[in-house]
Order: C-alpha cells, then structure tokens, then sequence
C-alpha cells in the first residue's frame, strides 16, 4: 500500500485531497495546524492519520516528518498545500502581513521540503509537489504578498525539478484557479469557472498517479487564458488586466 503525506489537509483543497487518495486506498499522513479539524476529517476514512503541524516552524517539521517515516516506513508522495490569504489586507503594503504571507506560503513549504529533501535523494525515486496558484503567472492586482509569495513557489518548483532529478524524484507543480474553499469564500469579486475542492482533489490525484507533466493546472478553461497572458508583452498585459479591474471592481 502507497503512502502519501499531505500538508494544509484540515480543509479546502488538502482536505478534499487527502480523502481522495485515502479512498483510493493510500495511507494518508494529514498534517495542519488545526488538529480539531484533522480529528474530525481522520473519523470519514480509517487510511487517513494525523500529524499536527505548524509548518513556520522548522524543526517542527523535520521532527513531524520523522513520526512519520516511523509509522510508515516509506513515503512516496509528498504534496505541500500550505496557504494563507487576506485580501483585506492586501490593497495596502501591510508589511507584517506581506511577511506573515510569506513565512507560510513559501517559507512554511520550503521547510517541509527541507525536512524530506535527505530522505527523498537517498531514496533515489519518489515525488514532490507544490501546491501555488494562478496568482502566482504575473502581478495582479491587491496581491501585494499572496501573488509574491506564489510566484516564489513557482521559481522554487522549477529549480528542484532539476535538483531532485538527479536522483531520480519527481517535482511537480500545481497551479489551481478558483477553488471554493474557506480562503476564496473572503474574496468579494466574481470568481471565474468557479470549481469545487473534490474537482482539484480529482485533477490532482489523476495528474501525480496518471501524468508526467511538470504543472498540473486547472481548470483549463482559466488557465491556459493566464497562460496566453502570462506570454504577453508587459505594455499589452497590464492594459488588459486594467481593463479587467475595473469591470470587476476589485
């Protein structure tokens, strides 16, 4: 039986995942910081254990990652899935926001990976995926820290492709549009093609266990549009998404 570790698993997008590959038949290790929620969730499937975790907290991590192993054994997927969101507070520079941002977004994942990163090239195979957003493709608007925080991922998954693929680990990244969830519930503008967590779970599961692409992004009616722009001279993107801001009222 194949085991997976998943973080940010107490809701939305890590939650629906994390049942997903348990119904699939994986053990799941759930990791969040809200441990009343990880008990509720591990009671819907017998495949699912929690682990609590802050994932700012480095050697939290390492030492999480080791309950793990001994429980398990072996560890072969890894999906980081940690985000924080508050877009009340990101139409200003709001310093200690902007750096609460990227303490959990980048700074919290990249602890996690740290923590797994000797296991994983000893081990000489196995995966690790990121989850960041399509914030992350290019500036937009009141994102002074989440879109930042995104596009750092996004750098960061590029380049442990290469390093992990020396030995033999595959890193993926996945790239979601607009998921309902607890987080985007805060925002107060028309989310386009709007998706359901159980529709991320179902994109991601089949793009780690029956894909080999690099990014898995979804849903394809938004992203590959981000893509399209993301490719677009400065002079062009930034008039389009000023036209779109105002129709949107951001």
């Amino acid at each position: 039986m194949k085991k997976i570790w998943i973080t940010g698993a107490s809701s939305g997008i890590g939650k629906a995942l994390a049942l997903k590959f348990a119904n699939e038949g994986w053990q799941v290790a759930a990791s969040a910081r809200r441990e009343h929620l990880l008990e509720e969730m591990i009671k819907l499937n017998k495949n699912i254990y929690s682990f609590p975790l802050d994932v700012t907290d480095g050697e939290k991590c390492k030492e999480v990652f080791k309950e793990i192993k001994n429980k398990y054994e072996d560890i072969d997927v890894c999906v980081f899935s940690t985000g924080t969101w508050d877009p009340r507070k990101e139409k200003d520079i709001d310093i200690d926001q902007i750096e609460k941002t990227i303490k959990v977004n980048f700074f919290g994942t990249l602890n996690c990976i740290k923590a797994v990163e000797e296991y994983f090239k000893i081990r000489k195979k196995g995966q690790l995926s990121i989850v960041s957003s399509i914030a992350g493709y290019r500036g937009l608007p009141n994102s002074t820290g989440y879109g930042p925080s995104k596009a750092a991922l996004n750098n960061l998954a590029e380049s442990l492709y290469f390093d992990f693929g020396r030995h033999n680990v595959r890193v993926s990244l996945i790239s979601p549009g607009f998921i309902k969830t607890p987080m985007t519930d805060k925002n107060k503008f028309k989310m386009p093609f709007l998706k359901t967590p159980e529709f991320a779970a179902e994109k991601i599961y089949n793009g780690l266990i029956n894909g080999s692409s690099f990014e898995i992004h979804f849903p394809k009616e938004l992203t590959l549009i981000l893509k399209l722009l993301k490719i677009l001279p400065n002079r062009v993107y930034l008039y389009l998404i000023k036209k779109l801001t105002k129709l949107q009222k951001f």
